[in-house]
């Protein structure tokens, strides 16, 4: 496909700087950031460890140039798909073929090489998942986002910034229950997020685990994934399981409920900040009052 002119509006490098914002979805920055600071706060042994250079350094990336290079990469390989993808008009940008996006995303992808002497040698493993999972899942020859099953899986993505903070801190892996948890959350959240798509995504001939198991059954694969991952995080402790139990029970209400589900899923931006909210000051009750 041959690549389409910058807009007037790209024609400036601050044009071009604020595509590349739009493209990084800004509502969903937290998606990544937020598990950074949940991981250190749970990791600090003390206030400084909360400020440690890479903690700041984790944050820092996964707020931004992350998100410009998972959203990049999803967008360069969706182009035709996205072509007619009303999201694209006002939520999100339309990647046209821009020589400098795919420039950008493999800056973004080589950043962690900067501050990798930084975080230590327990954190690297997870940056490198976060980086393979990432463009796996929108790039050939894998693009797992068109595998049933592997697409919910290889999301567990979005729970290694929080690792590889957790790890940075204090030099050692994260709790194993913490990860299944984490990952299983992340396992419906991206389900969940798929059921809008399930008509355009049937009509392009695109196979996911929500097209194979239809709106209803995705559903309840999204309600068990998050009571599985509420038994996890319960398991370590009663209180995180109950908070963690407002995501079944709001897939539970949704499907009851006549509300519409691509209405319903921008309502959870807001309430994954909440939710990482309490649980980052649970991890900061800890260390300040035991």
């Amino acid at each position: 496909m041959t690549p389409s002119p910058p807009t007037e509006g790209e024609a400036s490098v601050g044009g071009r700087l604020s595509y590349l914002l739009t493209l990084s979805r800004p509502r969903f920055w937290l998606y990544l950031a937020g598990p950074v600071l949940v991981g250190a706060a749970y990791a600090a042994t003390t206030v400084g460890d909360l400020l440690a250079p890479a903690a700041i350094a984790l944050f820092a990336y996964f707020l931004l140039p992350a998100n410009v290079f998972l959203y990049g990469i999803n967008d360069i390989y969706d182009q035709e798909i996205d072509a007619a993808n009303p999201k694209k008009e006002d939520r999100e940008a339309r990647y046209r073929g821009q020589r400098y996006v795919p420039a950008a995303v493999g800056l973004c992808a080589a950043l962690p090489l900067l501050f990798a002497p930084l975080v230590g040698t327990a954190a690297i493993p997870w940056l490198v998942a976060f980086l393979v999972l990432g463009a796996a899942y929108s790039a050939p020859p894998v693009r797992f986002k068109t595998t049933p099953l592997l697409d919910s899986v290889s999301n567990g993505l979005y729970i290694t910034p929080g690792a590889a903070a957790y790890a940075a801190v204090t030099g050692a892996q994260p709790p194993v229950l913490t990860l299944a948890g984490g990952w299983l959350w992340a396992m419906g959240m991206h389900t969940f997020s798929a059921i809008p798509d399930i008509a355009p995504d049937r009509e392009t001939g695109i196979r996911t685990t929500a097209t194979v198991l239809g709106e209803r059954r995705t559903y309840a694969y999204c309600g068990a994934c998050w009571l599985a991952s509420a038994a996890a995080f319960g398991a370590l402790d009663v209180r995180l399981g109950a908070l963690m139990l407002v995501y079944p029970a709001l897939v539970a209400a949704i499907a009851t409920a006549s509300v519409a589900v691509d209405r319903a899923y921008w309502w959870f931006p807001a309430i994954n900040t909440v939710v990482g909210a309490f649980l980052t000051m649970g991890g900061l009750w800890r260390l300040f009052y035991g």
